[in-house]
């Protein structure tokens, strides 16, 4: 993974490309289209290379088009929600952007609702807008309303590096007690299990082996949950 600064060309392509975060694709009569980075990191593309983004650890969360967040339902807004995603703008919801809703059958969302969506739109002069299903299947496929639960916060890189099958920490957890989790590209991560314990000790995992709270391996886990009661 080639270290990249703003600015500089990325030599992406493909026929089905997808940009992600970092990267913007600009045109001009005399270079045509071409694709820069806009902040510094690791280049980063699917296996495929259809699919390009800049792996960093940035503070504050950027939307782009297709990654999941956890937001919070903060004000209802005609026939649809606003929800705090914790970017720089408020993200809009409409009332039928989730499985099966009609204007006569929808989500009866609260104020401080706890969401699982996913960004559909994402453009540095608009508003974010999100939905509960997926685009292709038009089922939910675990998105919607999260019940219960606890939210752990955490670097944007920590939820990246949770939602590659190959790292060790779900699994790990998995296999000393059952749970449901929810990972948002957005820095938050729901967990929820039968007893409280659990939640407690998978919170302060994630935030052990999170790279900005020390980066624990994966023996350092093994020792660290022997340590507690669970």
């Amino acid at each position: 993974m080639p270290l990249v600064l703003p600015g500089e060309h990325i030599p992406a392509q493909h026929v089905n490309l997808k940009l992600g975060p970092g990267l913007l694709q600009l045109s001009s009569v005399e270079e045509g289209l071409s694709i820069i980075s806009t902040r510094p990191g690791d280049l980063t593309h699917s296996t495929n290379r259809s699919k390009w983004w800049i792996e960093s650890n940035s503070r504050r969360y950027v939307p782009a088009a297709q990654e999941s967040v956890i937001g919070v339902v903060i004000a209802r807004s005609g026939e649809g929600w606003r929800v705090d995603i914790g970017s720089a703008h408020m993200a809009s919801l409409d009332g039928l952007a989730f499985e099966g809703a009609t204007k006569r059958n929808r989500p009866n969302l609260k104020v401080g609702s706890l969401l699982y969506a996913r960004v559909s739109l994402a453009h540095k002069d608009m508003e974010p807008e999100l939905e509960c299903f997926d685009a292709q299947t038009r089922k939910a496929e675990g998105f919607g309303e999260l019940k219960g639960g606890f939210v752990v916060r955490c670097s944007l890189k920590m939820c990246r590096m949770l939602l590659d099958p190959k790292h060790f920490l779900l699994p790990l957890l998995g296999a000393r007690f059952p749970l449901d989790t929810a990972t948002g590209l957005n820095g938050k991560i729901w967990i929820t299990t039968k007893e409280a314990r659990h939640v407690i000790a998978a919170s302060r995992c994630v935030e052990a082996v999170d790279p900005d709270g020390g980066g624990m391996t994966e023996v350092g886990v093994k020792k660290f949950l022997s340590t507690m009661d669970i």
